[in-house]
């Protein structure tokens, strides 16, 4: 079948809850995508940066592979071989010394709010059912609908109500706000270091510093979503570290799973996620060997290529070069390491029209809230890679102009 045909089935049967670009990809290496009629395209998403280490990486492949034919599936019911190794190595790499796995960052971001709300109640003293963990405007945290509860996308919340409480909201980037709306029943702060989803939106530095203080001084837990930020991304390896902060709990996913398998954690000291006891939290899928072999092997793909600094020196130069683009459309590039977003003028007409025709040009990205291109490409991208992307990238802003 064709793209055309697929397009049609997927139409028809698929739930719509998706815009996806017109485009079937059927195989994939590396930083390059063939579509099924095998055009080739440069991946500059990344899977929403679940994919650093870059597509089919040979090293991770042979780690699924070998895992795949011993030992996929125990549930928690039995203990495995391969989580307690991971969970040391997590540990050892990030500097916590305890870590709850799950399958997605939903997941995870949902098992942060239970043991921030565990924790209040049980070592703060916060009275039952009061507890509040205080987020931000323009906030992705997941899907579920307790996280959307504390979203400020209205797309993200029509018609998915009654909402869950407890979920006071401030500005991003305010760190005065932060301080007005912490109260006694406040257990938490929970944030995104670098907001992705919403366009690659940067706080003003001293910001997360100044947060992280005002958490301490009042006994409030610091929680940093660092799903799409975290493990080498932003050219750090979690985007707190650019203000030397070290959040209580931390929430990490995507890239984890070397882009084969779905696995997240949250990770934290022993004072916090030791507030669980057997039967209270849990997941069938979350600590499989499968997914730990994956994740074992792509953190270690990720130290031993040197990913992180690879991110931090070609982001700085795919930034400089990016701000050569003399358009009427542009009004911003900003980002950190490989993360970065180009806002438009609203006149430009939306984002997505140039992702559509970057894709005509052999370029795949994504346009996000509307009039933001998101340019993540794999963390193994070198910079002929870029150079070849920032031509096309040059060529439709002058097309589309």
């Amino acid at each position: 079948m064709d793209s055309k045909d697929l397009i049609l089935i997927e139409d028809l049967y698929g739930a719509h809850n998706y815009h996806s670009l017109d485009v079937v990809i059927s195989k994939a290496k590396g930083i390059w995508m063939w579509d099924v009629e095998g055009k080739k395209y440069l991946d500059f998403l990344s899977a929403y940066s679940a994919a650093n280490q870059g597509h089919c990486h040979p090293r991770i492949i042979k780690a699924l592979q070998g895992q795949a034919r011993n030992l996929t599936l125990t549930s928690r019911a039995f203990r495995n071989d391969q989580w307690p190794m991971l969970a040391k190595e997590l540990c050892d790499w990030t500097g916590y010394n305890m870590v709850l796995p799950m399958n997605t960052g939903a997941e995870a971001v949902e098992t942060a709010v239970k043991t921030a709300r565990k924790w209040g109640y049980q070592k703060k003293g916060i009275a039952d059912g009061q507890a509040e963990i205080i987020a931000c405007s323009n906030n992705f945290h997941g899907r579920t609908v307790t996280v959307i509860s504390f979203s400020t996308e209205p797309l993200y919340r029509n018609d998915f109500g009654p909402f869950t409480p407890g979920f006071p909201i401030i500005p991003f980037g305010d760190a005065d706000a932060l301080e007005k709306a912490i109260t006694p029943n406040t257990a938490a702060f929970i944030l995104e270091p670098i907001q992705a989803e919403a366009g690659i939106l940067i706080p003003s530095e001293g910001y997360l510093k100044k947060a992280k203080e005002i958490c301490e001084r009042n006994n409030v837990l610091f929680i940093a979503d660092e799903i799409q930020t975290g493990l080498g991304r932003v050219g750090k390896l979690f985007a707190c570290d650019y203000e030397g902060v070290k959040p209580d709990m931390m929430v990490i996913g995507k890239s984890l799973g070397g882009g084969y398998y779905p696995i997240s954690a949250v990770l934290a000291n022993r004072e916090i996620l030791g507030v669980f006891k057997p039967g209270e939290h849990g997941s069938t899928f979350g600590g499989n060997p499968l997914a730990c072999a994956v994740a074992r092997e792509a953190i270690r793909v990720t130290r031993e290529e040197k990913l992180v600094e690879n991110a931090a020196e070609l982001g700085g130069y795919f930034l400089a070069k990016l701000r050569t683009i003399k358009s009427k459309h542009i009004k911003e590039i900003r980002g950190r390491g490989l993360l970065i977003g180009v806002e438009l003028h609203p006149e430009a007409g939306g984002a997505r029209r140039f992702c559509e025709e970057l894709m005509t040009e052999g370029l795949l990205c994504k346009e996000t809230h509307e009039n933001v291109i998101r340019f993540a490409p794999p963390l193994v991208s070198r910079e002929k890679d870029l150079n070849w992307a920032y031509k096309r990238i040059k060529a439709v802003f002058k097309r589309l102009a």
